[in-house]
């Protein structure tokens, strides 16, 4: 059954209406098949986290526009605008977290008509089905890439698998722009070298405190948690129930709150940009047991980038086990 939090109301038919004059505007305006006016290579993401990795790895060489950019906008229920769709019809390389995550990107891709290649996050984990990095631009599959039962899809939260994704980034840019290819590679190599680092930080938790218990009242943060050896106890009704926007359960509630009571779990990790009266409680029993309580976020926060992001919330996870 679908969600509350994952329904939209957006009418790709209405949507394209509304910006069919727009684009046969900007047709005479734009550089031959889309891509930026100054020469740069245009690349689309749903989020800022995967544009300013496109950055980071692209420098100078790409122009980049994220979709959804504030702490403030859901990607589950993002709800695209008529200029949206012009700029992923002008888009040389889409990047998109998908998984159920951000289906309004594949909504722009449809309606907008697109040929640019896509590169799917999700699909360069080593847990999703057939364990392998995917690039979908060639798919029949219209790009309908719905929520996985089962699996997680906040992956920008595990370093590994951004790291993969940025192999990718960088071959399909060497793909557009091959001559290009050792300025991409020196930014691929500077990316790749700062997630080791955040893997490092990450294994000093795990010598430090492996098998602490953790409390997360969303998935968001678990990748994270699972790569700094940590425990996750939270009871999947519970997080799942949160993530959809549902109730949960008073029993699950119950068995919730009787975790935190016991001294299962050193730190109560909860989204920011989410919550609700049952997380409210578990804050709450968290704070009157004195277990810490950090707030992670699924989007970029204004100012950082993808690397100095983790690195605090890397920063705040051993600050709270620390005590």
């Amino acid at each position: 059954m679908t969600s509350p939090r994952r329904t939209r109301t957006m009418t790709l038919l209405g949507l394209a209406a509304a910006s069919s004059l727009a684009l046969a505007g900007c047709a005479s305006g734009n550089a031959a098949a889309g891509g930026a006016d100054d020469g740069r290579i245009a690349v689309v993401a749903s989020t800022s986290v995967y544009g300013q990795i496109a950055e980071a790895i692209g420098g100078e060489l790409v122009e980049v526009t994220s979709i959804v950019t504030s702490d403030s906008q859901d990607p589950h229920a993002f709800e695209p605008s008529a200029r949206d769709q012009l700029t992923v019809a002008d888009a040389d390389l889409i990047i998109e977290n998908g998984g159920g995550y951000d289906s309004f990107i594949d909504a722009l891709i449809d309606a907008s008509g697109s040929q640019a290649p896509v590169l799917t996050a999700v699909e360069f984990s080593s847990l999703w089905e057939g364990g392998a990095a995917h690039d979908d631009s060639d798919d029949d599959d219209g790009h309908d890439h719905d929520h996985v039962e089962g699996f997680n899809e906040h992956v920008w939260y595990d370093p590994a698998t951004m790291g993969a994704l940025a192999h990718g980034i960088a071959s399909k840019l060497e793909s557009i722009s091959p001559t290009d290819a050792d300025s991409i590679q020196t930014g691929l190599a500077s990316f790749l070298a700062e997630v080791e680092t955040l893997e490092a930080d990450l294994a000093i938790v795990d010598a430090d405190h492996a098998g602490a218990g953790v409390f997360v009242t969303e998935p968001v943060p678990v990748y994270l948690v699972e790569a700094a050896g940590l425990d996750n106890l939270t009871p999947d009704a519970f997080s799942e129930a949160v993530e959809e926007g549902q109730d949960v359960a008073p029993a699950t509630l119950l068995a919730s709150l009787q975790l935190i009571e016991a001294g299962d779990v050193s730190v109560v990790i909860t989204n920011a940009q989410t919550g609700g009266a049952e997380t409210n409680q578990i804050v709450d029993a968290a704070e009157t047991a004195d277990i810490p309580v950090i707030a992670f976020t699924e989007t970029l926060p204004e100012g950082q980038t993808y690397i100095s992001w983790m690195q605090a919330n890397n920063e705040a996870l051993s600050t709270a086990l620390n005590g």
